[in-house]
């Protein structure tokens, strides 16, 4: 007697749609070849895809950069505004509108030089964004002049002797102000970078991503690095351990590396919340 074998049926995979969440016409984009942004770009929109939200139930603050040119590709309520001004900008958008996924998408610059003082408060705040900082250590819109993440002895346009500030750790910073959720990703870990992205999105409160996302046009060749390849591998590869692993390595291993991961996760009451608790309650109080 003959035991009916089950045919075996081949897992196909079906293509992901970008087209659904990008505007018509805006491609290609007009970031530097062996940029990392358009990956990240792609990260974040799998996220979203994945997070289950509606296009018209985002809205996509940025402020001015590189990383902020991305409003531009997307097909969301988007907002590009003032250098270093986002997080004022979709802190007014959640306040109106808290039903709303609000996003924020800034470099280091934008977000801890001239907006350091509003990403330190929105923390602190606790208000409901998701802010990915695309960390490329330099200005790379204006000249290449060194960032507020820019390495130790680094060289840029405006050190050309080598950095001599010690740079802000952008996770700890947001640790320390106050955001419930604070995680590190690269633009050589994309998979990783997605569930990332997706885990920010879904939590409640304030999110921050540091993505380490090297620039080749004036980081990497004030360097010396010979391609954008060696620079990705190095900088965003080989100087990153993943937290979990580093649970199981020594010290000595994990010497001069970020780690990757999340770095951060507790549940505080939200801002939004807690103000429309206040006004319903003087509401009620004047009756």
């Amino acid at each position: 007697m003959s035991i009916p074998v089950a045919e075996k049926k081949e897992k196909v995979s079906v293509p992901f749609d970008y087209n659904k969440y990008l505007r018509p016409n805006k491609l290609p984009h007009i970031w530097c070849p062996g940029c990392g942004h358009g990956i990240v770009l792609k990260a974040m929109l799998r996220a979203i895809d994945k997070a289950g939200l509606e296009k018209d139930n985002i809205a996509l603050v940025s402020g001015i950069g590189c990383s902020s040119r991305t409003p531009g590709y997307v097909d969301f309520n988007t907002l590009h505004t003032l250098h270093g001004r986002a997080l004022p900008f979709a802190t007014g958008i959640k306040l109106a509108k808290p039903e709303m996924k609000v996003i924020v998408v800034t470099g280091d610059g934008d977000a801890l030089a001239i907006g350091g003082n509003h990403f330190i408060h929105a923390c602190r705040r606790n208000i409901d964004l998701t802010v990915l900082v695309f960390t490329n250590a330099t200005y790379g819109m204006t000249g290449g002049q060194y960032s507020p993440t820019t390495p130790l002895e680094a060289m840029a346009t405006t050190s050309r002797y080598g950095n001599i500030e010690p740079p802000f750790d952008t996770c700890e910073m947001a640790k320390a102000s106050g955001a419930t959720f604070v995680a590190r990703g690269t633009a050589y870990h994309t998979i990783e970078l997605e569930k990332t992205i997706h885990e920010a999105l879904t939590h409640k409160g304030m999110s921050v991503v540091d993505i380490i996302d090297a620039c080749p046009t004036y980081f990497g060749r004030a360097n010396k690095f010979k391609s954008a390849t060696q620079m990705m591998e190095e900088i965003e590869k080989d100087g990153t351990v993943n937290v979990k692993q580093a649970a199981n390595l020594p010290p000595e291993k994990l010497a001069g590396k970020m780690l990757r991961g999340v770095l951060h996760k507790v549940e505080k009451p939200e801002y939004c919340e807690k103000y429309d608790i206040l006004i319903k309650e003087k509401a009620s109080a004047k009756k």
